[in-house]
């Protein structure tokens, strides 16, 4: 029976080139026999399903004939993945793969498992960081203006970031020819095959300050405090993420720096509970005063209060709605033109035990 080469990579028969591509990937790292986990007869699977799929006229073929074969498939002796594997790179024949460009995004994958990260085209950005910053409901209701002081890398004020003492100059790396990039050669379960590295030397730019920076090291950055003021808008919801640009970590050689991006956590409220732009009170009702009509005061989160009456006919285990007591939309400046809504769930409090004149009353008011 022929191998349904759809079912094994897991996708459909409508799938793009890009699906199989990445439900390839994704696959092959899974089950590489050098991981944990891994499945030698699983992999030379994924890998033979992958050499019919990817190729546009071995999966005509397929589609049309159950087999891109033209005398019986992947059988012994056929051309395909499952008569040549033979082991730990017995009989690998490289032409078998139509796009090698596919098969270094792979191997790339693959050996970032075993600690070795992906290749680099050039120096690095400054990395974006990540703080958490605290505050109140009331203070997420009305927005607030913070500031800190972040201890991360900045640009050298000496060599404006360049790494170079002044008037030196550079000149060509002698650890990569001023090609910013090394080739090393690597053995896998394929064989040998050459990966591209960027030179640590000189950072990828091909070339290194004759004399370096004395602050630095050469390195473009130090490390450094950074004020940072920003404003957390009213409405900004627990957890939000702002982003302020640039204020990350500065960059080698004077790339561009990072982001800083400020996770916001909003205090738990001994009053109020929050549904995004709507909040929750509780308010303790006496049966007595709902009988007699009294309106009910309500606090806000803007710290004044609301006399509410009942109206007739209410069913006390709803929520009262108050329109337009909530918090803002995110966003928005004061005087707030759209905010959520307040709604006030009664907590009923049994009275004394009635006697008298009172329960005589109530009886004749039944």
């Amino acid at each position: 029976m022929a191998k349904d080469y759809y079912t094994i990579l897991g996708v459909s028969k409508t799938a793009t080139e890009d699906e199989i591509k990445k439900a390839y990937r994704k696959l092959a790292h899974q089950y590489h026999p050098d991981k944990t986990g891994g499945d030698d007869k699983k992999f030379k699977e994924i890998n033979e399903a992958y050499q019919v799929l990817s190729d546009k006229n071995k999966r005509s073929q397929y589609d049309r004939f159950g087999t891109a074969e033209p005398m019986g498939g992947f059988g012994a002796g056929g051309p395909g993945f499952g008569a040549q594997w033979g082991g730990f790179g017995q009989g690998f024949d490289p032409s078998q793969f139509g796009n090698m460009n596919d098969f270094g995004d792979v191997m790339e994958s693959i050996f970032e498992g075993f600690g070795v990260g992906p290749r680099r085209k050039t120096y690095e950005k400054g990395a974006d960081l990540e703080i958490q910053e605290t505050i109140t409901l009331e203070e997420a209701f009305r927005g607030v203006t913070r500031n800190l002081k972040l201890r991360t890398l900045v640009q050298c004020a000496k060599c404006k970031g360049n790494g170079a003492e002044a008037g030196s100059g550079f000149e060509k790396c002698a650890t990569c020819d001023g090609r910013g990039e090394i080739r090393e050669e690597k053995r896998s379960f394929f064989g040998s095959f050459s990966q591209i590295r960027t030179c640590a030397k000189c950072h990828g730019t091909g070339e290194i300050p004759k004399k370096a920076c004395t602050t630095c090291k050469g390195a473009g950055r130090t490390e450094a405090d950074r004020d940072i003021r920003f404003e957390i808008l009213a409405g900004v919801e627990d957890n939000q993420l702002i982003q302020i640009r640039a204020a990350g970590e500065a960059g080698e050689r004077g790339t561009a720096s990072g982001d800083l991006y400020i996770r916001v956590r909003i205090r738990p409220h001994s009053v109020f509970e929050r549904h995004g732009a709507n909040l929750v009170v509780s308010r303790e009702l006496k049966v007595v005063d709902l009988l007699l009509g009294k309106k009910i005061e309500v606090p806000t989160i803007s710290g004044e209060k609301i006399s509410v009456e009942i109206p007739t006919g209410f069913n006390l285990k709803e929520n009262f709605r108050i329109a337009g007591e909530g918090m803002p939309h995110f966003g928005a400046s004061f005087p707030f033109k759209g905010r959520g809504d307040l709604y006030v769930n009664f907590v009923i409090k049994a009275p004394k035990k009635l006697e008298g004149k009172a329960k005589k009353t109530l009886e004749e008011a039944e």
